[in-house]
């Protein structure tokens, strides 16, 4: 029995060496695959020199996103009073128009029958005036009776209100109801532009039968169009008013628009946030409302550990530096990085420093450690 004891103790002593062992051999094996070695030649070929972490000034930068907006009477949605067939119009997305200029044509019959209207009740209202006044100096004299009177007063005033609602009518339509006649009744009306600016939308073409619900087109405005950004809590504090930024696009990133804060929300949502609105420097004509757009802040410069870009590697979606260990190994590890500029990096761990760590051919070094491991 007591030998039964003893060798089971002595199995677990084993089982645990061995699974010791196992583990030592295992992180040893890590190390080991993290590690490469080179000859001189090689490290003369890749160019490889090592530095070390150095102080340098980095701008912190504030990264944003949020769209074009205009405030409303700086977006003109153009409609028609009233239903027509679209004639003609040269409109294109993008056009400069000035106030009044004509953008389409439209006709329908209801503009005939509305300028007839006008001018039936326009001609008969010279009649109706001469006879109520008769009937006045007539009735004064007891001429006539009153109720005589009363119906050409009655006829009389009917017709200038006639007068009057068509002559509105016709102006709401797009005819000035002074340069109708009937020799130019006309069958179709020009639509024109109410405000001088881009145009942003065309959703029409030509035969289309369009409703006065419809919006033929969008004019934008740009005196004031701006750029409204989502800004969370934590972050108002380093934001003002006058402070610069650069914005741009997701479609064409390299391309930069300067802009300025104008204005900073003090209402923040559910999720802690609020809009920043950005005036742009100089306008594109590319820029429409409802554009999505990033934008950079850059907050003020502080003092941080930095590394040359070029010593920074990445692989798998991971950053690393090489760092060099003597006799010809370079360890690859793993590092944190903060902002960039000017070639330089911020390092934002601080197990790197007074190492000696590869700053030129850093990625010839990652190329051997791949090809080793392929």
């Amino acid at each position: 029995m007591r030998n039964k004891i003893i060798m089971s103790v002595l199995s677990l002593v084993l089982v645990s060496c061995n699974s010791k062992e196992k583990q030592e051999n295992t992180s040893e094996a890590n190390t080991v695959e993290n590690v490469t070695t080179l000859t001189e030649t090689q490290i003369k070929n890749a160019g490889i020199q090592t530095g070390k972490i150095q102080q340098r000034e980095i701008s912190e930068t504030l990264k944003l996103n949020g769209k074009i907006d205009v405030p409303p009477q700086n977006l003109v949605s153009v409609s028609v009073p009233m239903g027509g067939y679209l004639k003609s119009t040269r409109l294109l997305e993008g056009m400069y128009v000035t106030k009044g200029q004509v953008l389409c044509v439209v006709e329908d019959q209801q503009y005939i029958q509305l300028q007839e209207d006008y001018l039936l009740a326009k001609a008969k209202i010279g009649y109706a005036k001469a006879e109520f006044e008769r009937q006045k100096e007539l009735n004064q004299s007891k001429a006539s009776s009153d109720k005589v009177y009363q119906q050409a007063q009655t006829e009389y005033n009917s017709l200038l209100v006639m007068v009057q609602s068509y002559g509105e009518k016709l102006k709401f339509a797009g005819i000035n109801p002074n340069n109708i006649s009937a020799k130019t009744i006309s069958k179709s009306i020009n639509v024109c532009s109410p405000i001088s600016g881009y145009v942003s939308k065309v959703n029409v073409n030509t035969g289309k039968y369009v409703t006065p619900s419809d919006i033929l087109f969008e004019i934008v405005n740009p005196s004031d169009i701006h750029l409204a950004l989502t800004v969370f809590e934590k972050d108002i504090n380093k934001l003002a008013i006058g402070q610069s930024l650069l914005a741009y696009t997701n479609t064409n990133p390299d391309k930069k628009y300067e802009c300025k804060i104008i204005l900073i929300g003090k209402d923040f949502s559910q999720n802690r946030s609020t809009e920043m609105h950005c005036h742009f420097i100089k306008y594109d004509k590319t820029l429409l409302p409802g554009m999505y757009m990033n934008a950079v802040i850059e907050l003020k410069s502080q003092q941080s550990n930095v590394l040359p870009s070029d010593a920074i590697v990445n692989f798998e979606n991971k950053d690393f530096v090489f760092i060099d260990k003597g006799n010809k190994q370079f360890e690859m590890k793993e590092v944190l990085t903060g902002n960039s500029e000017n070639g330089f990096t911020e390092i934002v761990s601080n197990d790197f420093k007074n190492k000696a760590i590869v700053t030129k051919g850093a990625y010839s070094l990652l190329m051997k450690m791949k090809n080793i491991e392929e």
